[in-house]
């Protein structure tokens, strides 16, 4: 049984029963019967129904918003914003993915040499809560624009989104069997990767999860795109515009209630202006409007599950045993649903949850360093590298930044977001492989070496 469970009140919404074991053979079937043909359409087609889905998602943005905020808890503002970002995803491909997959003439001598791009197959998606269209679209447009079909478990706490983005897909016009949710626990994941039927796979998610997946399809020699968990750090060094950077600090903290894998975690500070930092800092944490997450007004809602209210709850009482000092909120708020009051963590232990966990929910770590060497050093005192972001307006201190910090992605002056045109991915253990941009849409096909002799 899957339950969609509203985090602002405790109250369960709809329950759903879980795919029976020929249901799901019955999905199965019907995606390679359907990739059979969809992957002979044309990008003209595929872009014609992206486009369509796109129009879905910006017409309706208010209604498919409502659904996430009810599901999973995030501010209802952002919830329509993810859906035109969703709409975006979907045209950026469109207009691009032709180009993006066409054949690409090397010279190798005599005769004729290509590269072309095809389709693989059914590709398996297992997906997070914190963004439940966008994580999916992310890897739909592409996907689908590419020629594969999608096959999508998504997370237990948000089958509503599952099912309206399969609905979504199929009023834009893909073929039956194109795009599929997979209404299953976690357990039954394996069994899916195990079908010779379905060729890859890709999670975004915790780090035993993206370790299971992919030994699970390392064993069947099946590709793997993995986004894990980060503690990106958000370092600011004296040159920066101080007032900026804190504005940015706080957006970076708590954007999706504080659930998101490139949210700012550790907030390195250079020593010489970190007392105000933390002043300014704390006092911006202190008046952010925590509420019912279908406020207009509202900043902070509910984080998704009791479950990652407790375990945050306990991450930061740790820190604070180990002697962190807790410089604003950190507690369960007094009310009905699953509200934690935002927090920021000074004089942080090196060993302690805050320094070396990832802390999913808003709650600040704040770190103070002597210099740019310790700052680096720091930033990269961590198993994780999603992304990072630095805040100074010195050259040779960008160029450091750029060179030596160890992320996917680096960001100069600017919070760590998403955006279609630009890979996104980690290293260490946030995970490999990378979405959106040209990488993304190459990521699930056979880039297949083609030569033409002259007989």
């Amino acid at each position: 049984m899957l339950a969609s469970i509203n985090p602002a009140t405790g109250e369960t919404l709809r329950t759903f029963e879980e795919l029976t074991d020929a249901q799901l053979e019955e999905k199965l079937a019907l995606a390679e019967h359907s990739f059979g043909a969809y992957r002979r359409t044309s990008f003209a087609g595929r872009a014609r129904r992206l486009t369509a889905a796109a129009g879905i998602l910006e017409s309706e943005k208010d209604r498919i918003g409502r659904i996430m905020t009810l599901e999973m808890g995030k501010p209802i503002a952002a919830a329509r914003a993810e859906a035109v970002k969703c709409a975006w995803a979907c045209r950026y491909y469109a207009e691009r993915g032709e180009r993006l997959l066409a054949d690409e003439p090397v010279d190798a001598g005599p005769g004729r040499s290509f590269i072309r791009c095809q389709p693989i197959g059914p590709v398996l998606a297992v997906m997070p809560w914190n963004f439940p269209f966008w994580q999916v679209f992310r890897f739909a447009a592409p996907a689908l624009m590419a020629g594969n079909v999608g096959l999508l478990k998504h997370a237990s706490n948000v089958p509503q989104c599952a099912l309206e983005i399969e609905e979504i897909l199929r009023r834009a016009g893909f073929p039956a069997g194109a795009f599929q949710s997979l209404l299953i626990g976690s357990a039954r994941v394996g069994r899916v990767i195990d079908d010779p039927r379905v060729m890859a796979a890709t999670l975004t998610g915790s780090e035993p999860a993206g370790a299971q997946v992919a030994s699970q399809a390392g064993r069947r020699i099946k590709k793997t795109v993995l986004e894990l968990g980060g503690s990106d750090p958000f370092v600011v060094m004296p040159s920066t515009d101080l007032g900026r950077a804190v504005a940015a600090a706080v957006d970076a903290r708590i954007v999706n209630n504080g659930q998101s894998c490139i949210a700012a975690k550790r907030f390195i500070v250079d020593a010489r202006i970190y007392p105000e930092f933390e002043r300014r800092m704390a006092a911006a944490m202190q008046a952010l409007k925590v509420g019912d997450p279908m406020d207009e007004a509202t900043q902070v809602g509910p984080l998704a599950t009791l479950e990652i209210l407790e375990g945050l709850d306990r991450q930061v009482r740790r820190t604070v045993e180990m002697g962190g000092r807790l410089v604003t909120g950190g507690k369960r708020l007094a009310r009905p649903g699953n509200y934690y009051a935002p927090a920021m963590l000074a004089d942080v232990p090196r060993d302690s949850p805050a320094s070396r966990e990832e802390l999913f929910g808003p709650v600040a770590a704040l770190f103070r360093v002597d210099g740019l060497e310790e700052a680096i050093r720091l930033a990269n005192d961590t198993e994780f590298g999603l992304g990072a972001s630095a805040w100074t307006n010195d050259g040779a201190e960008r160029e450091r930044f750029i060179d030596e910090l160890e992320a996917g992605m680096v960001f100069i002056n600017g919070m760590v977001a998403s955006d279609p045109r630009l890979p996104f991915g980690g290293v260490k253990r946030s995970g490999y492989g990378r979405e959106l941009g040209a990488q993304g849409i190459r990521e699930f096909v056979n880039i297949k070496t083609v030569r033409v002799d002259v007989g």
